[in-house]
């Protein structure tokens, strides 16, 4: 007895609805192009029930922790943000001398709250390299195959992405950007790096602040180039290439010192980004306006899903810093004011964002939408047409 069409038709229609995802999806830890830092160093902020509010208001579906609080995580469970969690640099060395160890934290900090909660990423340390601890360099590595070890083994790793955000620290200088390469008692570190990262297709992250570089030298750099005001710009001579804002320069220099060692395929995403709203004296450009002036124009720039002058086809990508002021931070003034919200969860200043206000949105609207954000229209459309081709086959051989 035959099998009818139909029924044929509606089994592959149902494993076309109900496959899972991870057989034909490789998933990314940024969806989009704009993201932000949620520091908790503070002692006055909402709770993370109210942050996910926030978050949701202002439309906003990445988000990037220091640790894997789970207080965070469990108000993140059914959100739909897409979270990346932090291994802090305190755990470096332990993780690097003990594939176990790493995967109890994996255990421990991640796999419980799947898939609830969206963790699309782990952050193993943050500005290692470059930093004043040698130790820590050595361990960098040995961390990071750990955890994606762990990752690995429980099956995770086409859900989960291993990145570890570098500093400015770690380049010997960066101006004009394709002049950019890696300092040399980086590069033994960083080059093996770069070549498992290459291996387990994970990006490049680079901590990128305009603020720091005219705050360190108000004399010689442009503020308007700084903040994306119309400017003269600078003009790189190897590359003919025209830069008329600071981030964007920024951006290719890294891109020019991962060419340099190699990896010159390697895509750049801005893991910190930023401007403080107030500052000490002698911290150059630490006001309100200016802090208002770079996010508003960073955010446009990141909305139009443009690539840098070097890398015109590499949409960038970048979490700003950060979500809150944190009253808790030490240092200078300006590392308590990156906050583009106060701790009542009012706007800090307008660029276009609402605070504390709740906002929804259809569940059909939003699963189509996360269908095209995640790229999967092309293997969802494959299926669908094979779908349609052997319906017609059997109608037409029947």
């Amino acid at each position: 007895m035959g099998i009818s069409p139909f029924f044929l038709f509606l089994s592959l229609l149902f494993s076309l609805v109900f496959v899972s995802p991870n057989e034909v999806v490789t998933v990314h830890a940024f969806t989009g192009t704009y993201g932000i830092n949620y520091g908790r160093i503070a002692d006055n902020i909402p709770p993370p029930e109210s942050v996910v509010t926030i978050l949701k208001a202002a439309k906003v579906k990445n988000v990037k922790i220091y640790d894997a609080d789970h207080s965070v995580l469990k108000a993140f469970k059914g959100s739909g943000l897409e979270i990346v969690v932090g291994l802090g640099n305190e755990y470096l060395k332990d993780m690097s001398v003990s594939e176990d160890r790493a995967m109890d934290w994996v255990k421990e900090n991640v796999e419980p709250f799947l898939p609830g909660t969206q963790i699309r990423g782990i952050a193993v340390g943050n500005e290692v390299l470059g930093g004043s601890d040698q130790d820590l360099w050595e361990a960098l590595l040995g961390a990071v195959k750990n955890v994606y070890s762990a990752i690995d083994r429980l099956h995770l790793t086409n859900v989960i992405q291993i990145m570890t955000p570098h500093s400015q620290a770690v380049f010997a200088n960066s101006y004009p950007p394709s002049a950019c390469t890696f300092k040399e008692n980086i590069l033994p570190f960083m080059k093996p790096l770069l070549e498992f990262f290459s291996q387990i297709g994970s990006p490049f992250y680079i901590n990128v602040y305009p603020f720091l570089a005219y705050k360190n030298d108000p004399e010689h750099i442009d503020l308007n180039y700084a903040l994306f005001q119309p400017n003269s710009g600078i003009y790189d001579q190897k590359t003919h290439l025209h830069y008329d804002n600071m981030f964007d320069a920024q951006i290719d220099a890294a891109y020019a010192a991962l060419e340099v060692a190699g990896y010159g395929k390697m895509e750049v995403i801005v893991s910190e980004t930023g401007w403080a709203s107030h500052g000490d004296s002698d911290e150059a450009g630490a006001t309100i306006k200016n802090a208002r002036t770079y996010n508003y124009n960073l955010r446009k720039r990141l909305a139009k899903k443009k690539g840098t002058p070097y890398r015109p086809k590499m949409a960038v990508k970048a979490y700003i810093f950060a979500l809150f002021n944190e009253n808790l931070k030490t240092g200078p003034t300006s590392e308590r004011n990156f906050g583009l919200f106060k701790a009542d969860g009012s706007i800090a200043y307008d660029i276009g964002f609402t605070g504390l206000i709740p906002s929804s949105a259809a569940p059909s609207r939003l699963f189509v939408k996360d269908i095209q954000t995640r790229g999967w229209f092309g293997p969802f459309s494959m299926v669908l047409m094979t779908c349609c081709a052997s319906l017609l086959l059997l109608v037409f051989t029947s």
